[in-house]
């Protein structure tokens, strides 16, 4: 894509409405624009960050065994009323009566309708266990809707819920669920540490909640210093799902990690213990009969007795995760995407767009980059280096490929790693190969 075609509105001054780090790079970087109070438009570049994050969470609930499904925005207000939590759920929720006057809400999370979808069709244990998710956007009308896509009241979220016979099959199912979500965020370059938490309206007696660390945190944490060596994604890379996967939950929940609530100083050494501030990104969730008892959602047990299912929900927030990467992952000229994410592998910048010679060879760069699948956004405007060069590091993209009249006269062009800032100066062919590799 060449810069010059691609909407991408800028702004060069923090806007004022936006306190935290996340918020003021979304906006800077044209990814995101307030359509009202929590609610925001995509724009083509954060757009393009949020579906890859929603592949990636995508793949590692297929590679789990849950199936992907699709349920509406709008819910009835009497499948809630079943299950009892109607009046409870509180003023975040955004009731609505249609034209014929029947009571509906735009569902702030999909449990009731799931297990009605679930009742409907599955009668008999044989057909256990299942486990059903979706990608869909949800709304909560948070009281201070705040901090950009943080704490937005419009959100897109993967949920999901599992459905089994009995308890036993039903840990199963959430150690599933444990081990698919922390391969899910090392995969987008994330070290997520699982922490108990509470289960909130959502019900159940067991919870945890997938934290990140980061200095711009929403909340004090506190974990074994053993959490900042572990490499996750090479420990989960080769689970077999179909495995009992208790010794794997148990040797990550067995090193300390607490919320603030939850803190117990008596609990862990003192020299081993790291106080940082947290987000969280991911909570799952087992509450067993809580709706399938209100709900009827009974199926054939083995000896023929109609029991209620034991069921688990789980959930990512998927556009929040947007924010949290780039509250982890920044520096004072911008975001710095890790490559899983990125909107663009690779800002290819020409320096002098005058130069029919430079112009001739980033041209060319553009056309071989595409031909290799890679990802690159062209810096093709009539800027100055300054103005390309600040863009380009706003806007964080992994790798940086400069090419001005100096280097073409030695044959070279420069590559730099956003992360590091490490440049070097090499032949457009082994800047290409070391892109592709």
């Amino acid at each position: 894509m060449r810069l010059s075609a691609y909407f991408l509105p800028l702004l060069k001054e923090n806007p004022a409405e936006a306190q935290i780090v996340s918020h003021r790079l979304m906006l800077r970087a044209g990814m995101i624009r307030q359509a009202s109070a929590g609610i925001y438009s995509w724009l083509p570049l954060g757009f393009r960050v949020l579906k890859k994050i929603e592949q990636i969470v995508r793949e590692e609930q297929d590679a789990s065994g849950a199936q992907e499904m699709l349920m509406p925005t709008i819910q009835s207000a009497e499948l809630w009323r079943e299950s009892g939590r109607y009046d409870d759920y509180g003023k975040e929720m955004l009731r609505i009566r249609d034209r014929a006057d029947r009571e509906m809400l735009y569902g702030p999370t999909n449990e009731e309708l799931i297990t009605d979808i679930f009742r409907s069709v599955v009668k008999s244990y044989r057909d256990l266990p299942k486990n059903l998710y979706h990608i869909q956007w949800k709304f909560r009308d948070e009281v201070r809707p705040r901090f950009g896509v943080m704490r937005g009241r419009e959100f897109l979220m993967k949920d999901n819920y599992s459905f089994d016979i009995d308890q036993k099959a039903a840990r199963h199912s959430y150690n599933k669920m444990f081990v698919a979500y922390l391969r899910t965020f090392a995969r987008m370059g994330l070290k997520a540490i699982p922490m108990r938490a509470d289960t909130g309206p959502i019900g159940g007696d067991l919870s945890h909640e997938f934290i990140i660390l980061a200095d711009t945190g929403e909340s004090a944490v506190y974990c074994d210093k053993a959490w900042l060596e572990a490499d996750i994604l090479a420990e989960a890379a080769n689970v077999d799902y179909e495995n009992d996967l208790q010794p794997f939950v148990d040797k990550w929940t067995r090193l300390y990690a607490a919320t603030d609530e939850k803190h117990d100083p008596a609990a862990i050494p003192a020299d081993r213990l790291v106080t940082a501030r947290g987000i969280e990104v991911g909570h799952i969730f087992y509450f067993g009969t809580k709706y399938s008892k209100p709900m009827n959602a009974v199926v054939a047990a083995p000896d023929g007795q109609m029991v209620p299912v034991e069921m688990g929900s789980y959930g990512i927030g998927v556009s929040r995760l947007v924010g949290a990467i780039i509250e982890a992952s920044h520096d004072e000229n911008g975001i710095i995407w890790p490559e899983s994410v990125a909107p663009f592998k690779v800002g290819l910048v020409n320096l002098r767009a005058s130069d029919k010679k430079c112009t001739a060879a980033c041209d060319e760069l553009y056309a071989k980059l595409r031909a290799a699948q890679l990802e690159v956004l062209y810096d093709d405007r009539d800027e100055s280096p300054g103005a390309k060069f600040a863009t380009m590091d706003l806007i964080g993209l992994p790798w940086q490929l400069v090419v001005g009249p100096r280097g073409l006269a030695a044959g070279k062009v420069e590559l730099k790693h956003r992360k590091t800032g490490v440049r070097e100066e090499l032949t457009p062919e082994a800047a290409l190969q070391k892109l592709a590799s």
